[in-house]
């Protein structure tokens, strides 16, 4: 059995204060724009299935048991004190909790904050802010271009002060796509007009000059920068990745399944290139080990990251350290059981991709030596 310890989950968000009832918890369950088909369930899933087998016992229930009866004993309990024991039972220690957005079917203000986070999961939390959100926030307070372009410029700095890292869920599919470079003065005031002569307070960040040169800026910082490639191929980051190497700082690539192979390349192949397994593993469940395996065919054991990559559902947090923890059970000690591998050199690389390298990159310093327990 490989030793996993306590997990820094490097990409999460925060989870729902309210009570929910099955329809809103199985739209939150699937991530979709919309309730499942009619006479479907998103429970039947591979993230279902799993919820269904780890977050009962939790709760005081037996795994597997059907779904309505989990989400009575949810009610009974209270969002609050299985909020509490769902997090506290997920054997992470550390949460990096993307602020700001809310998502698909979620306002911001309906999910806890990192410190909430923290008090419930009996863990520590930090922050990572989104780029389009500052860049939507210094146009709300700006009546000119110079004057949104300074402010754009302050926000960012001063996250940098108390922030671990920077993320862009637009930054590939909008800004990147079409030139990893950084704009020139000149292009940038032009945009930025364009942007704020047509724009309505609240307005969402499109324009793909003003995306590139948000993200540019928060490269300047030195700070790590979490580019969302939306199940997308993630070939614009090789050139981007080119283009900022040596430059102080780390790409860390999120939501690379299906093309989880290309995410770990492009991290094999640039120094400051890094790849998160959380959506991977949590997207195939039950299958999460074979794609694992994939993905330790081509990355170094140091450029990949746990995250539950989770928002609005605590049993999300519970499913990715679970299915994590099981799926580096399984291959680590499958080298180990043939011989390929030493358990002293499996218990270091799991350590590594649960903690290890996200405390480095994000400088944490040193967690507990002691195992979570868990694995």
């Amino acid at each position: 059995m490989t030793d996993v310890p306590a997990l820094v989950d490097q990409h999460c968000h925060g989870v729902l204060r309210t009570e929910l009832g099955i329809g809103t918890f199985e739209a939150r369950l699937g991530g979709a724009a919309g309730p499942p088909a009619p006479g479907t369930t998103f429970f039947d899933t591979q993230k279902g299935f799993a919820v269904r087998r780890w977050c009962p016992p939790l709760l005081g229930l037996e795994p597997h048991c059907p779904p309505a009866r989990y989400l009575a004993r949810r009610r009974e309990l209270g969002a609050l004190e299985a909020g509490r024991r769902l997090l506290r039972g997920s054997g992470i220690s550390v949460y990096l909790v993307h602020t700001g957005s809310g998502g698909p079917l979620t306002e911001p203000s309906e999910l806890t904050e990192p410190s909430e986070l923290a008090a419930a999961g009996a863990a520590e939390a930090r922050e990572i802010v989104p780029l389009e959100l500052l860049a939507e926030r210094a146009a709300d307070a700006s009546g000119t271009v110079a004057e949104f372009l300074a402010g754009l410029a302050e926000a960012v700095h001063t996250a940098a002060a108390s922030a671990v890292a920077f993320t862009s869920a637009a930054a590939v599919r909008q800004g990147l796509a079409l030139d990893p470079r950084a704009p020139g003065p000149g292009t940038v005031r032009g945009a930025a007009g364009r942007w704020l002569a047509g724009r309505r307070t609240g307005d969402r960040l499109t324009d793909p000059v003003l995306i590139r040169h948000v993200l540019w800026i928060a490269v300047a910082t030195g700070l790590p920068v979490q580019l969302r490639l939306d199940d997308g191929d993630p070939l614009p980051i090789a050139d981007f990745a080119a283009a900022t190497m040596g430059l102080g700082a780390d790409l860390v690539l999120l939501h690379g399944y299906p093309h989880h192979r290309r995410a770990a390349q492009l991290a094999g192949a640039f120094p400051h290139v890094y790849a998160d397994l959380g959506h991977a593993l949590v997207h195939t469940g039950a299958r999460a080990a074979a794609v694992l395996a994939e993905t330790l065919e081509l990355a170094p054991f140091g450029k990949l990251l746990f995250s539950s990559g989770a928002r609005g559902l605590p049993e999300l947090h519970v499913v990715a350290a679970r299915i994590f923890r099981e799926a580096v059970a399984r291959v680590l000690g499958g080298f180990v059981a043939d011989g390929a591998w030493a358990r002293a050199d499996a218990d270091r690389v799991a350590g590594m991709i649960a903690a290890g390298n996200a405390r480095r990159i994000y400088g944490l310093g040193d967690g507990p030596p002691e195992s979570a327990g868990q694995g």
